[in-house]
């Protein structure tokens, strides 16, 4: 499979062709039992799927779920999506300024008051670093599983900390001390002390085992991780750690004409980063070498997918120039079952996608993978989201927006794990991401407002830690706030 897809990937690019306690709502089930009976416009995707992180984030803790309905344990990265959520419901008018000032408050005041330490028991992180996953109820460390202290999971912590602190820039106490609260959030992550083997920067840490075995090097979307890390004031990286990051691209770029371009295969590693970052026109060395840019490099990712989706080299069902979208979701699996006269793996939770160094693509499709990406290319993605809603939209979209996943070609007689068969149709998802959930929220406001690029630009911190990392040119080129 991994080989049969990575084929179709040159041909492509060479030829063109994660509860709580919940605020009173009117559907506070999320459910919507005739969702065809309203038409999909992006201001209907963009309230339903604000309302799945006003609804579901606990109001007092601001804990956000890693996943809803399932039972899950808090995700810190989602914390992140919800408080980018907040200010577009604020400016929509779903809520008010002061219901978005007062949830951002409630979140940092708790965040602030969680105990860190290196102890096993009784913290919510170390170093200024949070796990990766908290309880739902205290805030501390999940004791579900052995959950790592997570670097990218931080970073998007962070993005959404420094949003909030942007966005709310009125002088009112509430507003004043949710910027001195996310200035402080984030000038307390010590950045270097992940570093174990410098310039690069660990994945993770835990208390039993210490430092995990893998760096973060390019291209994912640790990108956000570098940049905030560089640009902190108080314990910054060297800006050696980009160039070690982006000595890794060689491994990824592939492709050749019009579509060369550095790959990564689950489209949300061209998406994160750019929720808070508007790459537009600006470059780092690496990229001025390429004569591209990273916005235009997920423009290019997006149309590789579809592609990639139109030539179905392994015949998955439905498969099409409008039905597309491979990410990191929710699957049928664990199987391995017949189809189309071939024996063929099909997984839970996995990475998707298409890429140079490794690919994987058992027929399940994600909106978000699709959404997510609207800001790069809405000319492809706004057809997209209309044909999935008008094909599935009966299954797959309720009160909160669109499920996390659907696989049409998985028809077979078996029971999965997670989800559920409906025959004709395929598997159908019974779970929204948090972090899936995001991206769609916030590149559908990028894409209309650009509310969330625009207020990062102010930023000195990502300012500065862009032109350490050595981006010119485009927006950079201005005096800075």
């Amino acid at each position: 499979m991994r080989t049969v897809a990575l084929i179709a990937l040159v041909l492509v690019l060479s030829f063109g062709c994660r509860g709580g306690q919940r605020s009173p709502t009117n559907n506070s089930s999320g459910t919507n039992p005739d969702p065809q009976s309203e038409p999909l416009t992006l201001h209907r995707l963009q309230e339903d799927t604000f309302r799945y992180f006003w609804e579901t984030t606990n109001a007092v803790t601001g804990l956000a779920p890693d996943r809803y309905p399932s039972d899950s344990p808090a995700s810190i990265a989602a914390i992140g999506f919800a408080l980018t959520a907040y200010p577009i419901g604020a400016e929509h008018n779903y809520i008010s300024r002061d219901q978005a000032t007062d949830r951002t408050l409630a979140t940092l005041r708790f965040l602030s008051s969680l105990p860190q330490g290196p102890g096993l028991e009784n913290a919510a992180g170390y170093q200024g670093f949070f796990y990766h996953f908290l309880d739902n109820q205290t805030g501390l460390r999940s004791q579900d599983w052995e959950v790592e202290l997570s670097t990218v999971d931080t970073a998007l912590l962070m993005a959404g900390v420094l949003f909030a602190q942007g966005y709310f820039d009125g002088q009112t106490a509430a507003e004043t001390e949710i910027r001195t609260l996310a200035e402080a959030l984030y000038r307390r992550v010590n950045w270097p002390w992940a570093q174990n083997n410098p310039p690069l920067i660990t994945l993770g840490w835990k208390p039993e085992t210490g430092f995990l075995s893998h760096d973060w090097v390019g291209y994912n979307e640790a990108m956000l991780v570098y940049i905030l890390a560089l640009g902190s004031p108080t314990h910054p990286i060297e800006s050696e750690a980009w160039t070690a990051w982006t000595d890794h691209y060689a491994d990824d770029w592939g492709g050749s004409g019009p579509f060369e371009h550095l790959t990564f295969g689950p489209m949300f590693g061209h998406q994160y980063t750019h929720v808070w970052i508007d790459f537009r026109d600006i470059q780092d060395a690496y990229m001025a070498g390429r004569n591209s840019d990273y916005f235009l490099n997920s423009r290019i990712a997006v149309d590789a997918q579809r592609q990639y989706a139109i030539a179905n080299p392994s015949g998955w069902t439905a498969y099409g120039s409008e039905i597309w979208g491979l990410t990191a979701c929710d699957g049928p699996g664990p199987f391995r079952l017949q189809f189309n006269e071939s024996t063929r793996e099909f997984r839970g939770y996995s990475a998707r996608g298409v890429a140079m160094t490794h690919s994987f693509d058992d027929g399940t499709l994600s909106p978000t993978a699709v959404g997510g990406s609207i800001a790069f290319a809405p000319d492809i993605v706004i057809p997209a989201l209309q044909a999935i809603y008008d094909q599935y939209g009966d299954y797959i979209y309720t009160g909160y927006g669109f499920l996390d996943a659907f696989n049409p070609s998985f028809l077979f007689n078996v029971t999965p794990e997670a989800g559920r068969i409906i025959p004709g149709v395929g598997w159908i998802g019974s779970d929204y991401i948090g972090i899936d959930q995001g991206p769609i929220l916030a590149m559908v406001e990028n894409y209309q407002s650009e509310l969330i690029w625009n207020t990062m630009k102010k930023n000195p911190h990502v300012r500065r830690g862009l032109e350490r990392a050595g981006f010119s040119g485009g927006w950079l080129a201005s005096s800075g706030p």
